[in-house]
């Protein structure tokens, strides 16, 4: 499941160092783990969706690498 623009814009602004920073590391956790919430609310209505269910763990992956990357790099 997506996010729409306005969530997007919305989190960058709280969590990026300007207004259009996207790249910055704790805005790309804050994006993932939007999407992580919603495809848990999907997939608590629709078990069977394989493909959403290997969707949330690459999801899960990807945040649990910036998150290391994040412990490691930070000041």
């Amino acid at each position: 499941m997506t996010i729409s623009k306005d969530k997007t814009q919305e989190l960058v602004g709280s969590y990026g160092k300007s207004s259009d920073d996207t790249g910055a590391t704790e805005t790309q956790i804050a994006i993932f783990t939007e999407r992580i919430r919603n495809l848990t609310e999907h997939l608590k209505s629709s078990k069977k969706d394989k493909s959403a269910q290997r969707g949330l763990t690459l999801l899960v992956s990807k945040r649990a690498r910036l998150l290391k990357y994040l412990k490691r790099n930070s000041l």
